[in-house]
């Protein structure tokens, strides 16, 4: 029906603009954001680490706890975003599950420290806590080189703290970990 590269399209379904949400109090935005991705690219590389990482974590911690995992991390990521935007002076339209996304990576490197995994032009194994701080550190490079075109790296950010923080609540120990 439109096209989702296009951030008019997608501010019209759902998309977040920083002023829509705090000025028009259009908070479901912070909720429906992370369902629309601008193009398929992006929607391939979310949906790939929940392929991987998600269903690991959602069968050590529930249905309900992963559910909360993901939206919390999403929302807060989605907040944290707009702060940031607001403080720098800088709105754009986003949308996309990487403050969700996020969050599940941060649960999964508490839960499995030790899990190997195997990333895309990297061949051998690293390390899920490795990993973590890995994709933390190359986000807020690429945010602050301004090599990484409209990605929002503080939502990433947001996401992860909130992902490792819930995992810290509920306890690590309880849940099936390597």
């Amino acid at each position: 029906i439109g096209d989702t590269e296009d951030g008019v399209f997608m501010l019209a379904h759902g998309a977040v603009f920083p002023p829509l949400v705090v000025l028009e109090g259009e908070y479901y935005r912070l909720f429906t954001a992370m369902f629309l991705h601008f193009g398929i690219n992006h929607l391939f590389s979310n949906m790939l680490v929940l392929f991987f990482l998600g269903d690991n974590l959602e069968r050590a911690i529930g249905h309900v706890k992963y559910l909360v995992v993901y939206l919390l991390s999403g929302i807060c990521g989605g907040v944290f975003s707009m702060y940031m935007m607001y403080k720098n002076n800088n709105m754009a339209v986003s949308a996309g599950a990487s403050g969700a996304i996020f969050g599940v990576i941060a649960a999964f490197a508490i839960l499995y420290p030790n899990a190997e995994m195997f990333i895309m032009f990297i061949p051998f194994p690293i390390k899920a806590k490795v990993l973590f701080p890995i994709s933390i550190i190359v986000s807020l490079y690429l945010g602050f080189s301004g090599s990484g075109g409209n990605i929002a790296h503080f939502a990433h950010i947001g996401g992860a703290i909130v992902g490792y923080i819930l995992i810290k609540i509920w306890g690590r120990n309880r849940y099936r970990i390597n």
